[in-house]
């Protein structure tokens, strides 16, 4: 039987599903960030002799993987209108604990205890944020204190060195042209694909937009806001036990004190990929395109000899551009 609420939902399906995403695509949210990433691609192959080679390219895709892959959970989170703190130190906490796990005993079972601790945190910050209606900001904070501080007690600060070819598989891969494309690699397109289709093609994609659109509204049409909000949470919280998991096979160490920028980074990759601060407009796809873009601009800057802190302000600029053409397109569309 058929209900008001169903009818309100199909609505929101209508009006908010694939075709708002076709025209998002048609429009700036992908066209923009992609132009960007040709532009910087060319202008690095042309300034420098070094950029545009096999080792170089291998490089930059491994070295997008595991900020790319943290940037899809937190592009998830930040469609409904929050923001994740804590993403970098969650990965940084179940890293630690596959490591320690795995030096006594077996890869696997750590695998999967690493994975529990990883679901059990995004858990707690998605009841916090949908049950008790705290403001995501300040939840993620506090448990990133809290998670980091835990990863140091845990290991006592001490990092451990990862023997196993289980927990490395995915800094493994085959090499197609002279360019290594890692199996880390591939888990990254496979995710941006599969969450790609889930938020376009699914009704829980309809209502990941329309809570983080307007969750009054939301609500009223039907939508279960606190579930979809503690799901968005969970399913991000599984993605940043796969970064776990890359990071040990890019550096096959389980250090406390790493990827400290995670968090970061993964906002700046998701901000210039096209998805709004304000929620409810993006993508994984641009995220993916963003991610890109921050490692080909570090490591085009490094080829040609910039220092370090000049590339931390080219990113710091390239992000206020994009959230201020955001803040600009989102004033002309409420006009």
């Amino acid at each position: 039987m058929t209900t008001a609420h169903d009818v309100d939902v199909a609505a929101l399906e209508r009006g908010l599903g694939p075709r708002r995403d076709l025209r998002g695509l048609a429009s700036h949210q992908i066209a923009g960030p992609l132009a960007a990433l040709i532009v910087a691609i060319v202008v690095f192959a042309l300034s420098t002799s070094t950029f545009f080679n096999s080792e170089n390219l291998s490089l930059i895709a491994q070295q997008s993987v595991v900020v790319g892959t943290l940037a899809l959970g937190q592009t998830l989170i930040i469609l409904t209108s929050g923001i994740d703190l804590a993403n970098g130190a969650i990965m940084v906490l179940g890293s630690v604990v596959i490591g320690k796990m795995a030096v006594h005993g077996n890869p696997v079972l750590a695998a999967l205890v690493g994975l529990v601790i990883c679901v059990a945190v995004g858990s707690v910050n998605g009841m916090l944020v949908s049950f008790l209606k705290l403001p995501p900001f300040i939840v993620t904070l506090g448990v990133m204190s809290v998670v980091a501080a835990s990863a140091r007690l845990y290991t006592s600060s001490q990092s451990y060195t990862i023997g196993s070819d289980f927990l490395t598989v995915l800094n493994e891969g085959p090499t197609v042209g002279g360019v290594t494309i890692t199996y880390g690699v591939m888990l990254w397109i496979a995710l941006t694909a599969v969450l790609g289709y889930a938020l376009s093609q699914t009704s829980w994609g309809v209502r990941v937009y329309a809570v983080g659109d307007n969750d009054k509204a939301a609500a009223l049409a039907g939508i279960k806001v606190k579930r979809v909000l503690l799901s968005v949470y969970v399913v991000a919280a599984v993605i940043y036990f796969f970064a776990a998991w890359q990071a040990l096979g890019r550096t096959p160490t389980a250090d406390p004190s790493g990827y400290a920028n995670g968090n970061l980074d993964s906002i700046t990759a998701v901000v210039i990929g096209g998805t709004s601060l304000f929620g409810g407009r993006g993508g994984v796809l641009g995220t993916f395109i963003g991610a890109l873009i921050v490692t080909v601009l570090q490591n085009g800057l490094t080829q040609a000899g910039i220092d370090s802190l000049y590339q931390q302000v080219a990113t710091g600029v390239l992000v206020v551009i994009a959230v201020g053409v955001d803040h600009l397109v989102r004033r002309r569309q409420t006009r």
